[in-house]
């Protein structure tokens, strides 16, 4: 696939990006398939299936307001944490991962790039000290009420989250009892929880 491929599927979700960011994020796809032949780093086996991860992570910025620093929890192989420091290239990001190949790839990544805003911090996020972040994001890791307890000291009342979740994202709110102001964005399988 070619980076037009990319900038065709991106247009369908009303996403609109500059050609040198999608020139950075197939390149993304390109590293990350590459490694993932070796490391195993995903399930996305292919730059199409990577393509789906990228169109995912970036989904929420049709909706969300661009945070000025931003935590991503679980980093992972670089959805959503690495895309979404991609395009917000003037905002702070900071990727928590704690699995040492995840987290060597990531850095690999941010300076074949040149990604200079992009922090890779290879602990857990429990162990991490930073100031309050604009946003705090995260797929797949664990449910929102640990997500919220764990990531508290890096937190205040102005921080917004996004988490990406599946169906059972409806059971975890109800534990809150309307305490959250927040709105659930759905798109295919995916709910993305917006806490604001």
């Amino acid at each position: 696939m070619k980076p037009k491929d990319l900038e065709s599927r991106l247009k369908l979700d009303n996403i609109f990006l500059d050609n040198n960011t999608i020139v950075k994020l197939d390149e993304f796809a390109l590293l990350l398939n590459q490694w993932n032949k070796i490391h195993n780093l995903t399930g996305a086996k292919n730059i199409d299936a990577i393509y789906d991860n990228i169109i995912d992570s970036l989904y929420p910025t049709t909706f969300i307001t661009t945070p000025t620093s931003l935590l991503d929890v679980g980093t992972g192989a670089g959805f959503p944490g690495m895309i979404l420091g991609i395009i917000y290239d003037q905002s702070e990001i900071v990727l928590c991962e704690p699995l040492n190949k995840r987290a060597s790839f990531l850095k690999f990544v941010a300076t074949q790039l040149d990604l200079a805003n992009i922090t890779v911090a290879k602990m857990r996020v429990e162990a991490l000290s930073h100031a309050p972040f604009d946003m705090i994001s995260s797929r797949a890791v664990t449910d929102t009420k640990l997500l919220l307890d764990i990531t508290s000291h890096l937190s205040d009342n102005d921080t917004q989250y996004l988490f990406y979740k599946g169906t059972h994202v409806f059971d975890e709110i109800k534990s809150f009892d309307n305490q959250l102001n927040y709105d659930i964005v759905q798109r295919d399988k995916r709910n993305y929880l917006w806490i604001k």
